[in-house]
């Protein structure tokens, strides 16, 4: 069965996307398209590339995650920065252009200026991983042309529109990475670019700065939560992969294995279901009788 893929934000979450592909492909699933937002956007990127699940889970274990977001002098604003995950994408990606994909790949981002979301699928790839991970205020806008660009999920957490583009005629498989029905409650930690004494870092998460920011970064969760599920509903992909995740925060620090078991886990939950909505006869059922969302 083809399929084409959009792969949702989540920050850290978004290691179960490796997970979830893994398992379709080991399905059957051929994926003839991909789109991504945020972390999404990474994992489509990288998948595009011509990596596998294997060699993704492999090369991201590798990753120091306390060293992904490191300053550098040049950055534009942001409270954090991309200096340790540029160095990965150019070592993962290099200087890959959409054109060189082995598949059809297309990442989202916001341009601040327009207000607009930009659809990228042209030029040099890891610009455009940039452009869709730049979590507003936290890590720094991303110019393009005569863009300046954030994250794309702040207008679109799962790219339905965008993986249907790629591919017109195939079943749209969406894969979302968060739960409108379980809200976190605790504080998230700032992920600090330096080695800090532990002492000191304890410290300073019971400062009232250190919960603002995890207040603000709960506040931008619910609100991608809210937005996913209703253009999820005017969207209407064909079928809707859901890892459990929901309690993973969006710069946490995580044991990527697990993440990317809970991926595999969340397709084992829908193979059913997963294999009569992107069914032939399901697809012609659904252009003769469409959903009223779509």
């Amino acid at each position: 069965m083809e399929i084409s893929l959009a792969l949702g934000g989540g920050g850290a979450r978004g290691y179960s996307h490796i997970g979830v592909l893994r398992r379709l492909e080991q399905e059957g699933y051929k994926i003839q398209a991909v789109a991504g937002t945020s972390a999404g956007g990474i994992i489509a990127a990288v998948y595009a590339a011509g990596f596998s699940p294997d060699e993704m889970e492999a090369r991201f274990k590798k990753i120091d995650q306390s060293r992904l977001f490191g300053r550098l002098a040049r950055d534009g604003p942001g409270l954090l920065g991309l200096s340790g995950a540029v160095r990965v994408l150019e070592e993962v990606l290099g200087d890959r252009t959409f054109k060189d994909l082995r598949i059809p790949c297309a990442l989202t981002a916001v341009d601040i200026r327009s207000t607009n979301e930009v659809v990228l699928c042209e030029g040099r790839v890891v610009d455009a991983v940039l452009a869709t991970i730049a979590l507003p205020g936290i890590f720094p806008p991303k110019e393009f042309k005569e863009y300046l660009l954030v994250d794309g999920a702040v207008l679109d957490p799962v790219p339905v529109s965008v993986a249907r583009m790629l591919a017109p005629n195939l079943p749209v498989v969406a894969v979302i990475l968060n739960s409108p029905a379980k809200m976190r409650t605790d504080i998230m930690q700032i992920p600090l670019p330096l080695p800090v004494p532990s002492p000191i870092i304890e410290r300073l998460f019971h400062t009232r700065i250190a919960q603002a920011f995890g207040i603000f970064l709960q506040s931008v969760d619910i609100g991608s939560r809210k937005l996913a599920e209703l253009r999820l509903r005017d969207d209407d992909p064909e079928a809707i992969i859901r890892p459990e995740v929901g309690d993973i925060g969006v710069l946490d620090t995580v044991d990527l294995h697990h993440v990317v078991r809970l991926g595999e886990e969340a397709v084992n939950s829908i193979l059913p279901d997963l294999r009569r909505a992107t069914s032939w006869t399901t697809r012609i059922r659904r252009k003769i009788f469409p959903s009223p969302h779509r």
